[in-house]
């Protein structure tokens, strides 16, 4: 059976000023655990937004969605300037392609 918490995104990555690596939660961004090796960062990260989400629901607080659990439309507006509007139809115009496509691709 999975945990809430395990549902969560985390990363580890190294922190020079610390010296040390630390684990970090997408949904709880203002929660880190600094340790001397990756693996102990990311236990330490998991079991602190476990007892957040723990504490959390005892004070019938919101807990955050998972981004995982999170649906998607696969839609989402980005504005950019009308100069780079103008170059991207081009790119895809000479591309034969929509600017959908040559916009997506370039995100991924």
């Amino acid at each position: 059976m999975v945990k809430e918490a395990d549902r969560y995104t985390y990363r580890v990555t190294w922190s020079e000023e610390d010296q040390e690596y630390v684990g970090l939660c997408a949904e709880f961004p203002s929660l880190s655990w600094l340790e001397k090796s990756p693996e102990k960062s990311l236990q330490g990260i998991r079991r602190l937004v476990n007892e957040s989400v723990t504490d959390l629901k005892r004070n019938k607080e919101p807990v955050p969605e998972p981004i995982s659990t999170r649906p998607y439309s696969g839609k989402f507006v980005v504005r950019v300037p009308p100069e780079v509007h103008r170059m991207l139809v081009i790119q895809a115009a000479e591309s034969g392609i929509s600017i959908n496509r040559l916009v997506s691709s370039k995100l991924s």
